[in-house]
């Protein structure tokens, strides 16, 4: 995946932005702002907007596109305007999102208030990943469901491509952008492609999609110069040969200054490469358009009667922020009776920091359930003596139920999380302790190592193991809990060596 930065109008970056969309016929589209904590009267400022362009005709595959990052922040916006509308109603890209709509408000509200601009009002043609997974469900026969699955769910369940999304809530305002964020924002918009890519082959498969592919519409009369020059080529070949002649009755009528803009914005679309036929059948058949209403540019107000919140309040939310900090003796200290080691439960807000824990050797479990109760959290913490570590601030307000039971993590990146804890409850990390547990299920492994022929029995009808192994003369740990297998190759000599980094132990 080629990903560009775009944060100068006269830079290499931008040149290569123009070209590359005068070559592409589907874009993938997301943006990034700051979260908003609070209620507000205006809407947040988008500050990266993300294009994924796909290259080349339908042969090529979705890893072959461009990302390009712009960076609003940073880019005069009323410059850049009139290429991002041309973007959105262009009738020869195909514009991907996933519940784009939300973030084509705060975008539109960005330029209205910084670039002086009227925002936009619409895309066209656009589809929905949410849609298109659907369709794909369908046609395996599969139950669809209500409720909206989530895009990091569809991509692990279409591409098999794990879409973290701990950084979706950080600071996009704060520049530089880390390489984790640049990495993050460039899967967002690249993965839209990928899933379309299998809708469009499953599509394809399925036989003909249109019966009267060449049916014209109705009249071209009432669209206007511009709606006939920014047809499909396939349906205006003759309107195409008579352009010159249409645009010297435009400069007959009108004045320089507009000839020049018109000319300007006709070349632009002239430039842009139209759709094969096969892409251009789908839009006709699954296309839709999105747009915005009067009613989308102002937030709207909660429905719920506002009730002043007393100083009281505001006064415990202030306390509640602080609060997390560590204060006092952990259950498993010997003081208390507890048995010495360090034991954590990690709710769904913080999962991915049970499995760096469980990497440096500590004991760290997650919720019995998938979508536990702020009760279950407390029971299960206070019934198995372990330190609940959370990002839910809400929490903390169980905290009289389980004294010094409930730590708030500050940090957005699992590294800097495992730092964070290591730190404030003064863990004690070897490397002896690396690889010491079961990052699946966070159970211990068996004393003495496998042989390759006990490993291949104990893997029978339940984990495949390479064998291109049995040579290599591994050694072989089990799991007491979950039996899962592990051995020390690549994979596990790159994983000590990371937290090894992380941890800043001396080898």
């Amino acid at each position: 995946m080629d990903t560009h930065i775009v944060s100068s109008f006269d830079s290499s970056e931008f040149t290569h932005l123009t070209r590359t969309l005068s070559k592409s016929t589907v874009i993938g589209l997301d943006a990034e702002w700051k979260p908003v904590r609070s209620q507000r009267s205006t809407f947040p400022t988008v500050t990266l907007l993300q294009l994924a362009c796909q290259i080349g005709d339908d042969s090529a595959g979705w890893d072959e596109s461009v990302v390009f990052l712009l960076d609003l922040s940073s880019l005069p916006l009323p410059s850049i305007w009139g290429l991002i509308k041309d973007v959105l109603v262009s009738p020869d890209i195909l514009k991907l999102g996933f519940k784009f709509k939300q973030d084509l408000i705060y975008l539109s509200s960005t330029f209205r208030a910084q670039g002086g601009n009227p925002g936009f009002d619409q895309v066209e043609p656009y589809m929905d990943i949410t849609n298109i997974y659907k369709f794909l469900q369908h046609k395996q026969g599969k139950k669809i469901s209500k409720d909206t699955k989530s895009l990091s769910a569809i991509c692990e369940e279409i591409l098999g491509l794990h879409l973290s999304k701990e950084l979706q809530c950080s600071d996009w305002s704060h520049r530089p952008l880390t390489e984790e964020q640049i990495r993050y924002a460039a899967k967002d918009a690249h993965c839209l492609l990928g899933i379309f890519k299998i809708f469009q082959a499953k599509v394809i498969k399925e036989g003909p999609l249109c019966n009267h592919v060449n049916e014209q519409h109705q009249s071209n009369v009432s669209l206007g110069l511009k709606g006939i020059l920014e047809m499909p080529d396939c349906e205006n070949k003759l309107v195409g040969r008579k352009f010159c002649n249409a645009l010297d009755i435009v400069q007959a009528t009108a004045s320089s200054e507009e000839c020049e803009r018109i000319a300007r914005g006709v070349e632009v679309i002239r430039k842009t490469k139209p759709m094969d036929e096969s892409l251009w059948k789908i839009v006709r058949k699954y296309g839709e358009k999105l747009f915005l209403r009067v009613s989308d540019r102002n937030p709207k107000a909660s429905r719920r009667k506002g009730k002043r919140r007393s100083s009281v309040a505001v006064c415990e939310e202030k306390q509640l922020e602080n609060y997390g900090d560590w204060q006092g003796p952990p259950p498993w200290d010997i003081s208390l009776g507890g048995d010495g080691c360090p034991k954590f439960l990690c709710d769904v807000m913080v999962e991915g920091l049970a499995k760096h824990l469980r990497c440096v050797g500590v004991d760290a479990a997650v919720p019995h359930s998938r979508k536990p109760e702020p009760r279950e959290l407390i029971d299960q913490a206070y019934k198995e003596k372990r330190v609940l570590l959370t990002r839910d601030a809400k929490l903390l307000r169980h905290q009289y139920l389980i004294k010094n039971q409930i730590y708030r993590v500050n940090n957005l990146l699992k590294n800097e999380q495992l730092l964070e804890v290591i730190e404030a409850f003064q863990l004690k990390i070897s490397e002896d302790q690396l690889m010491s547990r079961c990052t699946k299920c966070n159970g211990r492994f068996i004393q003495k190592p496998l042989t390759v022929e006990e490993a291949i029995e104990a893997a029978k009808g339940f984990q495949k193991i390479p064998n291109c192994l049995f040579d290599k003369n591994l050694e072989f740990w089990q799991c007491m809990d979950c039996n899962q297998l592990y051995w020390e190759g690549t994979q596990y000599h790159n994983a000590v060596q990371k937290f090894i980094d992380v941890c800043q132990l001396k080898e």
